[in-house]
C-alpha cells in the first residue's frame, strides 16, 4: 500500500454533498488520511466539524489562510490539499497552496477566468507540484475502458462525439430564493456561466478525456428559462476538435424527469460507443455492420486500466464515490510512489490542470459565443 498521504481539505463542511463525497472517496483505499481542514465559512463551526472527523484540534482551522500558515512550516504538513469551496474562491486558494509547495486537487471549474487558469498552470510547473481538477466521472471503469478502446484504434478515426448532462432540479421557479440554487445563477459567485460551468463542463471534459482531442472552436446558444436568472439554465453547444471530430453538447438544469443525466456517445469509422452514468457498469460497443456488444465492468476481457479501476465483483454497481476514489488513488501514486513508472502511469489517468484550464477556456468561449448569437469562437 505504501505510505499514508497526509491530506487537507478546504471547504466541504457539514451538510455539504461534495465534502462528504471527497472525504469518503479519499479514505476508501486506506492510503490517505485527513490531517487538516478549514471546512466552513463559519470558523467555529468549521473547527468543531473537523474535530468530529478526527482532525487534531490544532489542525482544525478557522479558514484557509490560517490553515496555510499553520501547515506550511510543519515537518508533518499535509501533502495534498483539496479545494472544495465556491467557484469564485478557487483561484486564490489554489494559487496560495501551490506557491507554498502543496499539491492541489481543485473542484471544477478550476477558475472563473482563463488567465487565472494559466497562472495556476505556471505556478504548478514552477513549483513542480501536481495540480489536478476533480472531473471525477473520469474515474469510472467503463469511461476508462472507452478511452482505452479509442486509444488502441478500435473505433478508427473518431468522427462525432455527443454528450449530455441534463437534470431538472432547478426547474421550480419557487426556488428563486433558495441559497443552494440562487448562487449558481449569480455572476459574482458563478462567473460567466451557470449550467455549462456546473454540469456541462463534466461532459465536455469527458469527450476530451475519452477521445484524446482538444477543443478548437465553440458555437453556443444559452437560454434562461426560469424566472429572471442572470445566467443560463439550458445550453446547447457545437464543437470542433483538434483531429477533426465534431462534438455536440446539451446541458440543462430544467429538464424535469432527468435525474443525473450524464451520457456520452462516441462514433468512429469502425464503430460506436455509448455510456450512461446512471448505469455505469455497462459500455455499449457496436462495431461497424455488427450487433451491439455489452462490455461489462469487471469482466476479464476488459482493458488493464478498466480492471484496475474496478473495486468490487462483477454485477455490483460501482458509483460516484468509487470513481472519485480512483482519482484519489491516482493522486496517491502520483505524489507518493517511489517508482517513476508508477507516478507517470497515475498522471496519465488524472484530470490534470491543463484539462482544467481547457475547460475554463471552453466555458468562457461558450459564453462569448452565446452573447454573439452562436458565432463560432476559437479557444485561446
Amino acid at each position: 500500500m505504501g505510505k499514508i498521504l497526509r491530506w487537507g481539505l478546504v471547504g466541504g463542511g457539514e451538510g455539504s454533498q461534495i465534502g462528504d463525497a471527497h472525504r469518503i472517496a479519499a479514505r476508501i483505499d486506506g492510503q490517505i488520511s485527513l490531517s487538516a481542514g478549514a471546512l466552513d465559512v463559519d470558523p467555529s463551526r468549521g473547527r468543531a466539524f473537523a474535530q468530529t472527523l478526527g482532525v487534531a484540534p490544532d489542525r482544525a482551522y478557522g479558514d484557509w489562510r490560517e490553515m496555510l500558515e499553520g501547515e506550511r512550516s510543519r515537518p508533518d504538513r499535509v501533502e495534498l490539499v483539496t479545494v472544495a469551496t465556491p467557484n469564485a474562491t478557487h483561484f486564490e486558494i489554489a494559487a496560495a497552496f501551490l506557491e507554498n509547495g502543496f499539491h492541489v486537487l481543485c473542484e471544477k471549474p478550476m477558475t472563473m477566468d482563463p488567465k487565472d487558469a494559466e497562472t495556476l498552470l505556471e505556478i504548478a510547473r514552477r513549483k513542480d507540484r501536481v495540480l489536478a481538477v476533480n472531473f471525477g466521472y473520469s474515474g469510472y471503469p467503463m469511461v476508462r475502458e472507452a478511452r482505452a478502446m479509442v486509444a488502441r484504434g478500435d473505433l478508427g478515426r473518431v468522427r462525432l462525439a455527443v454528450a449530455e448532462f441534463a437534470h431538472g432540479f432547478h426547474a421550480d421557479a419557487a426556488d428563486a430564493d433558495n441559497p443552494r440554487v440562487r448562487w449558481r445563477y449569480d455572476p459574482a459567485q458563478a462567473g460567466v456561466s451557470s449550467v455549462v460551468a456546473d454540469c456541462g463542463i463534466h461532459a465536455l471534459h469527458m469527450i476530451g478525456y475519452v477521445t484524446g482531442q482538444r477543443i478548437e472552436a465553440i458555437s453556443a446558444h444559452f437560454a434562461s428559462l426560469v424566472g429572471d436568472r442572470a445566467l443560463e439554465d439550458d445550453a446547447s453547444l457545437s464543437l470542433r476538435y483538434s483531429n477533426g471530430t465534431i462534438g455536440r453538447l446539451w446541458t440543462s438544469a430544467v429538464a424535469i424527469g432527468q435525474m443525473h443525466g450524464l451520457n456520452l456517445r462516441i462514433f468512429g469509422e469502425k464503430g460506436g460507443l455509448r455510456w450512461h452514468q446512471e448505469a455505469p457498469n455497462q459500455l455499449f460497443w457496436t462495431p461497424l455492420n455488427q450487433s451491439t456488444v455489452v462490455v461489462e465492468r469487471g469482466m476479464p476481457n476488459a482493458s488493464d486500466v478498466a480492471r484496475a479501476a474496478s473495486r468490487i465483483t462483477i454485477g455490483h454497481t460501482e458509483g460516484m464515490l468509487v470513481a472519485f476514489a480512483n482519482i484519489y488513488r491516482d493522486l496517491h501514486h502520483a505524489i507518493g510512489s517511489d517508482s517513476p513508472a508508477d507516478r507517470q502511469l497515475a498522471l496519465d489517468h488524472i484530470p490534470l490542470g491543463i484539462a482544467g484550464a481547457e475547460m475554463v477556456a471552453a466555458v468562457d468561449a461558450a459564453a462569448r459565443s452565446a452573447g454573439q448569437d452562436g458565432a463560432w469562437v476559437d479557444l485561446v
